[in-house]
């Protein structure tokens, strides 16, 4: 729990997490966990950071209880699905789909789009999520599904996309792109030191940073460290990836 409040103390924005907690200017993604839970708080020295959720880990408990080919595969009954769970994820499907249609558009565009679109398919879904829950028992693991996305303070944030065009609907891209770094812990498995780890979070953020930029990292690297000695703090920021062009011989060459 310490580490989250240390490491993110300065920091104010939205956080997107599959259970608590966005990727652009200030955001980040992480796992769901506890710790984060004082980031959120009402008090916070920096104030609150702003919780948005992932529709596709809420998708993925109702797509198992609907998933007919897993149940053969488990030597179950394709009847043995549940309609509801199916029913959710047709509707989070539509969302889904329309979101889709969104990728690529300006952030006004997008803002519009998710009002006039996306914002009737998701309080219908939380109406009728609620009509259901209010048939079932508590302990069904539909209603164990929906009750986990309704809860008020959590359905605000599954719905804080709706009004941020800058939240995606889910933190797949962030995922996969970590993805090789949990990967690779089963080849070096120990970073050597906590210094030694916070070097290489480091550089793990730069090079991700260049490839979300379309930046080959190898390149930028080497052109970077060959032109920081040169230049002033104040040029510094040109060599962000977002800002950066090779110099003129790197072109030549």
């Amino acid at each position: 729990m310490a580490h989250p409040n240390r490491h993110l103390s300065g920091w104010q924005g939205v956080l997107q997490a599959p259970s608590h907690g966005l990727q652009a200017n200030h955001c980040r993604a992480m796992d769901a966990y506890g710790g984060y839970n004082d980031l959120y708080r009402g008090d916070r020295d920096r104030g609150p950071v702003i919780s948005a959720l992932c529709w596709s880990h809420a998708r993925r408990k109702f797509f198992e209880l609907a998933d007919i080919r897993g149940n053969i595969r488990k030597g179950k009954h394709a009847h043995d699905i549940s309609p509801v769970a199916l029913k959710a994820v047709t509707r989070i499907d539509a969302i889904f789909d329309v979101e889709r249609g969104l990728n690529g558009l300006d952030a006004a565009a997008r803002l519009e789009a998710r009002q006039r679109l996306v914002r009737p398919l998701v309080d219908n879904l939380h109406g009728w999520m609620r009509a259901e829950q209010g048939t079932m028992s508590k302990h069904n693991p539909v209603a164990e599904a929906i009750a986990y996305m309704v809860k008020a303070d959590r359905w605000e944030a599954f719905a804080h996309f709706l009004d941020d065009d800058r939240i995606c609907l889910t933190i797949n891209a962030a995922e996969r792109a970590l993805r090789g770094a949990a990967l690779g812990r089963t080849s070096w498995l120990f970073a050597g030191s906590e210094r030694s780890g916070a070097r290489a979070a480091f550089m793990y953020s730069l090079i991700f940073t260049a490839k979300m930029n379309d930046i080959d990292p190898q390149a930028w690297l080497a052109d970077v460290l060959g032109r920081l000695p040169e230049m002033t703090a104040s040029q510094a920021p040109n060599l962000l990836p977002w800002n950066w062009q090779l110099s003129e011989h790197r072109r030549a060459a």
